[in-house]
């Protein structure tokens, strides 16, 4: 399987409000922006959406090394919270509603195809140049949506 570095962020001008998200893929030398926006939404939903349309771009089953600076998206898949909230019908350990059970799905169901071979939590805004560069397209994007 090929290895590919997956680099993403979402970001949301209110919560919730207009929202962006970026993804770096990097294969080699070779290197993919994505990005896309929504209206209405939140931070956390770009967050996972960033890594969605990252994992859904692969045209064929890759390791990946996920690094975001979304705890909410990188304890969720490492540490089984959403494969967890899955096999609870969508309930935390606390028994309250888990959020966002559409998108967890999803990225739970990209990684029967795709295997995540390293999460890397990065801290945003601290100069890491790909989580930089999805935070600037992720700003872009939600700015496209404000009024």
């Amino acid at each position: 399987m090929k290895k590919v570095f997956i680099y993403t962020d979402g970001s949301c001008k209110f919560n919730p409000g207009p929202g962006g998200w970026g993804a770096v893929l990097v294969y080699g030398r070779r290197e993919k922006e994505l990005s896309g926006g929504e209206r209405e939404t939140t931070n956390n939903r770009m967050e996972l959406t960033a890594a969605i349309m990252a994992l859904r771009a692969l045209k064929e089953p890759c390791e990946v090394h996920l690094c975001s600076d979304s705890k909410y998206l990188i304890d969720g898949l490492e540490k089984g919270w959403a494969a967890s909230w899955r096999e609870k019908g969508w309930k935390k350990a606390d028994r309250s509603a888990a959020q966002n059970p559409d998108l967890w799905e999803e990225l739970l169901e990209l990684l029967k195809v795709h295997k995540i071979t390293e999460y890397e939590w990065v801290k945003g805004h601290a100069g890491h140049p790909y989580n930089e560069r999805c935070d600037a397209m992720a700003q872009s994007e939600a700015d496209k949506y404000r009024a």
